[in-house]
């Protein structure tokens, strides 16, 4: 089973404005749509989407929460969410103008005794068992969360996927997880660099796997993506050609198909292919992409 942990999900509203985004002013909407989401959530419906079933887990908190999950189940996922007393789940305003601008909320509080009850959750993972910590935690926690969730893990046999910036990704090689998916500003960031080649992407990438990384994706927004594997392989694909529509959920798409190459063949090129084709449909479509959107691309 595939379990995805979202720290902190959220109810993304998405507002189209007609031309550009004009601030101090009223501002009317040509169209409008919500989606329920959050990192790993996006991750759980695109696999789902691609005929893999997951657990999603993770906290939410008030009406929004209530919401947010039972819309999810009314979607066919199927959830176990922690209900969390301090703190509202959030709301996220996506304005798509000209320019992308984004509104995100901060997101309930997250006590000691909330990640006691995740603990007992993950213990119930069996070998075999794939679980994805996606998206940045709550300022309530702290950056070692996810190196935290890996040590607890270590020995059971769980395949793990971390997809984070920062501290929260850095802290969390040691533990070797399956897979990690930077993407080429997060990749850059880490090393206080601009990477301007495939050359510059392959050193820092080789980089992240001698820290522990078994698997490095990176994705390069309409450039495609590059892999390298743990067998010493470089994959390299280009995006196929399209419109962008919506960058949110793209990358979290890219992880989603990539995890279902990856458990129907064991190929890393298939793998590969198919995150792709999952992260340029979504990125082509306003919201997550339809199974046939991803298979006409792949």
């Amino acid at each position: 089973m595939i379990y995805t942990v979202t720290f902190n999900p959220a109810i993304d509203y998405m507002v189209q404005l007609e031309g550009a985004l004009r601030p101090g002013c009223l501002n009317r909407s040509v169209s409008e749509e919500y989606q329920f989401g959050g990192k790993g959530v996006n991750v759980s419906n695109v696999l789902q989407t691609l005929g893999h079933d997951t657990v999603a887990l993770g906290f939410v908190a008030g009406f929004l929460g209530d919401d947010l999950e039972r819309g999810l189940r009314d979607h066919g996922l199927i959830t176990r969410f922690i209900h969390v007393a301090q703190g509202m789940t959030r709301i996220n305003v996506k304005v798509k103008a000209e320019e992308e601008t984004e509104l995100n909320g901060s997101g309930p509080v997250i006590t000691d005794g909330d990640m006691a009850q995740l603990y007992g959750q993950l213990d119930e993972m069996q070998p075999g068992d794939t679980l994805v910590l996606s998206g940045s935690v709550p300022s309530c926690l702290p950056d070692s969360t996810y190196a935290e969730i890996l040590a607890h893990l270590e020995g059971s046999g769980v395949q793990c996927v971390v997809d984070a910036a920062q501290e929260l990704l850095t802290s969390a090689l040691r533990y070797r997880p399956f897979l990690i998916k930077p993407n080429h500003h997060e990749l850059g960031a880490l090393f206080g660099r601009e990477l301007h080649s495939d050359r510059d992407i392959i050193v820092c990438a080789g980089a992240l796997q001698e820290m522990g990384a078994r698997n490095v994706l990176v994705s390069l927004a309409g450039d495609g993506a590059l892999l390298l594997d743990e067998t010493g392989g470089c994959h390299r694909v280009r995006c196929p050609s399209g419109k962008v529509r919506n960058s949110v959920g793209a990358g979290d798409a890219m992880v989603a198909g990539f995890l279902a190459g990856w458990l129907e063949r064991g190929n890393y090129s298939y793998a590969l292919k198919l995150g792709t084709a999952a992260g340029s449909a979504t990125a082509f479509s306003l919201g997550l992409a339809t199974r046939q959107e991803i298979e006409a691309l792949l």
